[in-house]
């Protein structure tokens, strides 16, 4: 039986589950202390399953970046967010047949309040912009996320950060 350890993890810094209301039905998702390395992983990890899966090269280009380490998580971090977002969305999921079907603005306006330090918030998008890209296509649903998030936190366009990072992540 494997020990466990003393750090923090995903499933160890969770908050109670708090109710999101999305077209009349109530989705319950875990809440994250405001501007924790989980709150910020979990809008990296909307990003990355926004096109209905993960690729290999989108977790090569964040471990390029040490995206889990520049988080705060361990390296075995994003992972877990990941599957908890997964699991969360599916329980609200239910109905729609899709996890992102229960994504409406009310759901992602409550998931980025939880994040609302402005360099945090840059890593974030720059993370989750490198990581999108990283297959060398930006699919509808990653730039759909991708665009609330900027609307959400008020970021436009800072100039070349993103394509630097895309370059950076696709030379590597």
């Amino acid at each position: 039986m494997k020990a466990l350890s003393n750090r923090p993890t995903a499933a160890r810094r969770v908050s109670p589950a708090h109710t999101l209301h999305h077209s009349g039905k109530n989705i319950a998702m875990r809440s994250y202390p405001r501007n924790s390395p989980e709150a910020a992983a979990r809008i990296v990890a909307l990003v990355l399953i926004a096109d209905g899966h993960v690729c290999r090269s989108e977790f090569d280009a964040l471990n390029h970046l040490d995206g889990a380490g520049q988080l705060g998580l361990e390296p075995d971090g994003m992972p877990l967010v990941i599957q908890s977002l997964c699991e969360d969305l599916l329980m609200g999921a239910y109905a729609g047949g899709s996890m992102m079907a229960c994504v409406d603005d009310g759901v992602m306006a409550s998931l980025m309040a939880e994040v609302d330090e402005p360099a945090l918030q840059r890593k974030v998008l720059q993370l989750a912009v490198a990581a999108a890209s990283a297959d060398r296509h930006l699919a509808d649903g990653e730039a759909v996320v991708i665009a609330a998030v900027r609307r959400y936190w008020g970021l436009g366009e800072e100039a070349g950060t993103e394509s630097r990072i895309a370059a950076d992540t696709q030379a590597a």
